[in-house]
């Protein structure tokens, strides 16, 4: 067995682990569950790409980010390293080929979108996989408390009983105490372990401002700053107005959100990536592993969701170790809109139940049918069809997934995908029978290996050069192979996509259980809460986003805005003897939030509070949890 630090110089050319990274592996080389929390940028897939490469076995990725998988095989492939992704994207006959590989053949990685898990197919195959060891990817997604739930999540456990020995190792970068304790519960770790990287980013400021026209600052903040830069927006029609707002400025500016064909998301991301373009306006749609590592800013024109969402949208800035900075603009008009568009994530569920019975018809599907299926599917044609609002459809199609009836990716892109069908012997024997078809096979032989055993992705524009036909031809060439039995031939979609985990319900039998729906929607609710205190908070924004994620001991960044504020201004701890006593009454009584303390202070002694609060954080007299209250810390026990 090769060494994990010879494994990372031969595939990735490194010569040193980052910090933590040999230690989550060596968990997993001992044969011992582990949780990995590492900050955005931090290596994750390196932790469990590398032991993958050391033992002998599949490595089983769970994933609910199916670019993200896509791009992770295909970086694997570059390596000479066989891996596979199964998602809802693969039709029937190209999922059996992969799971007969993966029993049979000599394949290191297996990623599946959680969905996959509940399937029969994948079961049987996973029972005779020889396993080296499961990792979970946002393994958040496991715990009710987690930003972004996902219910298929919890079948892990169950695959964990047909594989006993395997162990496991779950990662994610942003994770509270209550979601790290719920994620080893889920995944019925044997004993606790959690191998956590400090989510401080000292190259990071973070600056929050009020600005009533945000527009123009967001100019004035990208003029002044350096290098590559991301503008988060609310919505769609804001990206491209922004951008266009930019470009008319002089700043070389793309636009990038869920709406757009994958042609169009491909071309924006690579000129931003290049460097043809300077400055991304997009949505939350973006980002989901990139890693540009000289961006210099992140800025923020709307209240993100939640802060897990901000700190890693943020976290995209500065991965390069340089100065850097994640600004949020923020106004008296973003608290109702961001509670308008929470509002608009959780239609009432006779809604939901409407969009369910409509797409169900659409789709033809008959009560009990559909279980396993999965089908592309046009939003537009079906708002239209049935009146109902775009966004009604989508949020609609997000509970019933989080309800766990249906899986729905918004955009599911996959390329075009062919394999012969027949032996190579049969193949001859049509080419010399029809040798008007002879030029065009030859010219897929020629252009792809790997036909015959297993299904390769192509590119009708490439076939259309090598073959001097126009594309045009080379779809319908191909489309007339698959007619005549002599490929499969898959055309490339770009299409959202359901597949139903159930088969279709009747109405009355649709239920939307508490912790799912109404349990949801007021855990949403306290997140902005959070980011609303997080902003209103006169508090180093780096102590907030620490404590929020259960780091006790955060001391003042000092590169902030509210740093940067009271960076020359020296506290006398004498001075505020008085109101050191009054606050201590109150926080006898137990934790209390900012807000409420001020209640019972006077309005001369206002001012000095937040630097009172500074003082004792800084001091470890203090200390603020993840629910942004301030307490006394217990030293009876030091």
């Amino acid at each position: 067995m090769k060494s994990p630090e010879e494994i990372l110089k031969t595939y990735w050319g490194y010569q040193t682990f980052r910090p933590n990274q040999r230690e989550i592996i060596s968990k997993i080389l001992c044969g011992e569950d582990v949780l990995a929390l590492l900050p955005t940028g931090g290596g994750k897939s390196i932790c469990f790409q590398v032991p993958a490469l050391c033992l002998d076995g599949i490595c089983l990725v769970v994933s609910p980010l199916v670019a993200l998988m896509n791009d992770q095989v295909e970086n694997l492939k570059k390596n000479k390293i066989t891996a596979y992704a199964v998602t809802s994207a693969l039709s029937h006959r190209e999922t059996d080929r992969i799971l007969d590989n993966c029993v049979y053949g000599d394949v290191k990685f297996l990623y599946v979108s959680p969905e996959r898990l509940q399937s029969t197919l994948f079961i049987e195959r996973f029972k005779k996989m020889k396993v080296s060891f499961i990792a979970v990817d946002e393994a958040h997604c496991i715990s009710q408390w987690g930003y972004n739930f996902r219910p298929p999540y919890l079948r892990i456990a169950e695959i964990r009983e047909i594989k006993p020995d395997a162990p496991i190792m779950a990662l994610t970068a942003s994770a509270t105490p209550e979601v790290v304790l719920d994620i080893m519960e889920k995944l019925s770790f044997r004993k606790p372990a959690v191998i956590a990287s400090s989510f401080s980013r000292p190259n990071l400021s973070y600056l929050v401002e009020y600005s009533e026209d945000k527009e123009n600052r967001m100019l004035d903040i990208i003029s002044k700053t350096n290098g590559s830069c991301i503008v988060y927006c609310s919505s769609r029609q804001q990206t491209r107005v922004l951008a266009h707002r930019l470009l008319g400025a002089g700043i070389n500016a793309a636009y990038y959100h869920a709406g757009m064909s994958h042609e169009e998301r491909a071309q924006s991301y690579m000129a931003w990536k290049t460097g043809a373009v300077r400055a991304m306006c997009a949505t939350n749609a973006f980002g989901m592993g990139i890693d540009k590592p000289d961006v210099r800013l992140v800025l923020h024109l709307s209240l993100p969701q939640s802060l897990e969402a901000y700190f890693q949208e943020a976290g995209r800035a500065g991965r390069d170790g340089g100065r850097a900075y994640g600004v949020l603009l923020h106004n008296k008009s973003d608290t109702t809109d961001a509670e308008s568009r929470l509002e608009q994530k959780y239609p009432d569920t006779e809604v939901i139940k409407k969009v369910y019975r409509n797409m169900s018809s659409m789709l033809q599907l008959a009560i009990g049918a559909g279980l396993g299926s999965s089908y592309d599917i046009d939003i537009h044609q079906l708002s239209e069809k049935y009146e109902l609002k775009y966004s009604e459809v989508v949020y609609s199609m997000q509970i019933l997934s989080t309800c766990g009836y249906i899986a729905f990716e918004e955009k599911m892109w996959q390329p075009s995908r062919l394999m012969f069908v027949v032996s190579k012997n049969d193949l001859y024997s049509y080419q010399v029978a029809n040798p008007q078809w002879d030029l065009f096979i030859r010219g897929l032989l020629r252009s792809y290996g790997g036909l015959f055993e297993q299904y390769v992705s192509v590119h009708e524009s490439e076939l259309s050069r090598n073959l001097h036909i126009s594309h045009t031809q080379v779809k319908e060439g191909l489309g007339k192979l698959k007619e005549f039995g002599i490929i499969d031939y898959i055309a490339a979609s770009d299409s959202p996509r359901i597949t139903f985990l159930t088969g279709r319900m009747r109405d009355e039998n649709l239920l939307f259980p508490k912790e799912y729906y109404a349990d949801r929607k007021t855990d949403e609710k306290n997140r902005l809460k959070s980011i609303r205190a997080f902003v209103e908070n006169e508090v180093c924004r780096s102590v907030q986003l620490l404590s929020y994620f259960g780091e006790k001991d955060a001391v003042n960044c000092g590169v902030c805005d509210v740093c940067r504020k009271t960076r020359n201004r020296t506290i006398n701890e004498h001075e505020y003897d008085n109101l050191e006593k009054k606050v201590l009454h109150l926080l006898k009584q137990g934790p209390l939030i900012i807000e409420r303390i001020l209640e019972e202070i006077s309005d001369e002694e206002k001012e000095n509070v937040y630097d009172l609060i500074r003082w004792k954080l800084d001091h470890k007299s203090w200390r603020m949890d993840n629910m942004f209250r301030i307490g006394i810390i217990d030293k009876s026990n030091d």
